[in-house]
């Protein structure tokens, strides 16, 4: 009885993971919360072989969350007052692009994210944006009114960063 049981639940976690796998190459999954639900099963698999079978699908979906605009549309949604400039997740992903150490991680959105917080693009951008005329009505702002609208983009881009962040306990690297 015992083993049967176990054989039992052994083909519904490889049914189960043969259904994450196909969401994946579908896209059928395709936002932060539930990419990292898969992510964290794949990291948990019991053998190397369910391991192996993850990691192509779920470097691609991760590709397509970030190629999609997908990162972008999420963060968008915490940043209401102050929605982020695509400029800052596309100068996140030219940068994880070109950087070497990016091969650590098959996870593109958290090498982006940590981009963005690690390489001063967040204050880079909000710069840039706060001085657009279009964020002025077609005028250009005063200095002061480009730093105050800086700071107020720095602060909600920061805070939405720091909170899609917080999906990963552990960094999403090889070792």
């Amino acid at each position: 009885m015992g083993s049967s049981s176990r054989s039992s639940r052994g083909s519904r976690g490889q049914s189960s993971t043969k259904q994450m796998i196909e969401s994946l190459r579908n896209h059928t999954v395709n936002t932060l919360t539930e990419l990292c639900r898969i992510e964290r099963a794949a990291v948990s698999c019991e053998t190397e072989e369910e391991m192996q079978a993850f990691q192509e699908p779920l470097a691609a979906a991760w590709d397509n969350y970030v190629i999609s605009n997908q990162l972008l549309l999420e963060l968008r949604g915490l940043t209401r007052n102050y929605p982020v400039s695509s400029s800052l997740v596309e100068e996140a992903r030219l940068l994880v692009a070109e950087d070497p150490s990016s091969a650590r991680s098959w996870n593109m959105a958290w090498l982006c994210l940590v981009k963005i917080r690690d390489a001063g693009l967040i204050l880079t951008c909000a710069q840039a944006e706060s001085q657009k005329p279009e964020m002025w009505g077609g005028r250009h702002p005063s200095p002061e009114e480009a730093e105050q609208l800086t700071r107020c983009f720095v602060y909600e881009w920061t805070q939405a960063i720091d909170k899609m962040l917080r999906h990963w306990r552990a960094a999403p690297i090889w070792y």
